[in-house]
């Protein structure tokens, strides 16, 4: 029995034991925990909280000049008016109209008295070739007198350049003549060197190479009329010839130019080269024949004698 009782209160100590120290725990922790939360508000009053933080401008680097601080510009102040001058008056209205204004009518273009014709446009100046020499001049553009070298229709280039041309009509003193075909190169220069001194003896001026036109042929010899281009003086009136001699007009209209570059012994071959083109090309021209001397007939044999051979279609 006492061994029974001491074990009991045994066990009772021990377990009172561990009850102590379970309750001591626990007021250990509790005891703990107030602390902590008293201490935690102590700080939470106690701790001041931290001051801003105020920057400074940094410090320029080594070598650059310094900055003065930059100070307000200040407003100009405005001057004072001056009262001894007078101010700007008010503008005054336009006065109105003392009546109602009424719009004035258009006044239409003036007509032309004549009807406007459109103007022929004129062909562009022909360029000099480069390297090439201008052609001369005239003498009628350069002194306003008429050209005693002035040819009909131009020069072919050579005796092989056939030229369709038109003859324009000139004023010209002629003589008539007749000769065989062996006086035919001296009557010739006879008839022209007799033109040349009737128009000086009447004051008229050369303007052209003198002409010959061929109006009848046979076996024996040929007809001719010998004309010299001459200037009709101002007025329209030209003086009188003498008894020999008449004014007249040179052939005009479409024409085929030949050029005879030969003595006049050799004419001949230039006329047959003629009637071959012609018969080639199948044209029929007029009897008569005109010959203009580009040369001066003063000898037959001349192989740099100049002649233009005209032929003018039917």
């Amino acid at each position: 029995m006492l061994l029974c009782k001491g074990a009991n209160r045994m066990r009772a100590r021990v377990r009172l034991k561990a009850v102590t120290m379970r309750y001591s725990r626990i007021s250990v922790l509790a005891l703990a925990s107030m602390m902590g939360t008293a201490a935690l508000q102590a700080l939470a009053q106690g701790v001041a909280p931290p001051a801003p933080v105020e920057s400074a401008p940094l410090a320029p680097p080594p070598g650059t000049p310094a900055q003065m601080p930059s100070v307000p510009a200040q407003a100009p102040t405005a001057p004072a008016p001056d009262r001894s001058q007078p101010g700007p008056q008010p503008v005054q209205p336009a006065p109105a109209p003392s009546g109602p204004v009424v719009p004035q009518p258009v006044q239409p273009a003036p007509q032309p008295s004549m009807p406007l014709e459109p103007q022929p446009m004129q062909p562009p100046p022909t360029l000099p070739v480069p390297g090439q020499p201008l052609p001369p001049t005239p003498l009628q553009q350069q002194t306003g007198l008429p050209d005693p070298n002035a040819t009909l229709a131009g020069k072919g280039a050579d005796p092989s350049d056939v030229g369709e041309v038109m003859l324009a009509p000139k004023p010209v003193l002629s003589l008539s003549g007749q000769a065989t075909w062996d006086q035919g190169f001296q009557k010739l220069s006879e008839s022209i060197k007799a033109l040349r001194a009737e128009a000086q003896r009447t004051g008229l001026a050369v303007a052209g190479r003198p002409l010959a036109l061929f109006v009848e042929t046979t076996d024996e010899g040929f007809r001719f009329e010998a004309m010299l281009p001459v200037a009709i003086p101002p007025g329209g009136q030209a003086p009188a010839p003498g008894p020999d001699f008449r004014m007249g007009t040179s052939p005009a209209g479409p024409a085929l130019r030949f050029l005879h570059q030969a003595p006049y012994d050799d004419i001949d071959s230039t006329y047959e080269t003629i009637t071959a083109y012609l018969e080639a090309k199948n044209i029929a021209v007029k009897d008569a024949f005109l010959e203009e001397y580009i040369s001066d007939l003063n000898d037959p044999s001349d192989p740099n004698l100049e002649i233009n051979v005209y032929t003018q279609p039917r």
